[in-house]
């Protein structure tokens, strides 16, 4: 029999966009906007941004499909996102996580405060590698903004 093991982690991440509120969270519920920052180039996305709604982004790693399922629990306009989601490997889920986004205007644009609460399970994920993914598709999502931005 395997042995079965979780570990329990939180992390906050925070970024400053020199961007409007109401841009930053634009950025967050367009499905095309959301796929061009969040989903790599050879993922398949699928975005429902609503209370209940989920988003699916789809990938391959070691031959393996990897898939990040999350549902919309809170959703409150240029305020404050609210998931839960779940990252597997083929059927084998590694990790369950609670994540908030806030958005707090700020003099030069508008901060962004992310903590994420996840249970990693069986040693298939580590939080730092989570953390580290997560601090990169923010700075993508900052460039999606200076891109558009430039457009």
């Amino acid at each position: 029999m395997t042995e079965r093991q979780v570990k329990h982690a939180t992390f906050n991440l925070e970024r400053t966009y020199e961007t409007s509120t109401d841009r930053l969270f634009a950025a967050w519920a367009d499905p095309a906007a959301r796929a061009r920052w969040f989903a790599g180039p050879d993922s398949q996305h699928e975005l429902d941004f609503r209370v209940g709604g989920r988003e699916v982004n789809y990938g391959r790693t070691d031959g393996k499909v990897l898939t990040f399922e999350s549902v919309y629990r809170d959703i409150v306009p240029g305020q404050r996102i609210v998931y839960s989601s779940t990252l597997s490997a083929d059927e084998t889920v590694s990790t369950v996580s609670v994540t908030t986004v806030e958005f707090i205007p700020v003099d030069n644009g508008t901060r962004l405060l992310l903590t994420e609460q996840a249970a990693y399970l069986d040693g298939l994920e580590q939080p730092s590698w989570r953390e580290h993914g997560t601090s990169a598709w923010l700075d993508a999502l900052g460039a999606e903004l200076r891109d558009q931005s430039s457009a």
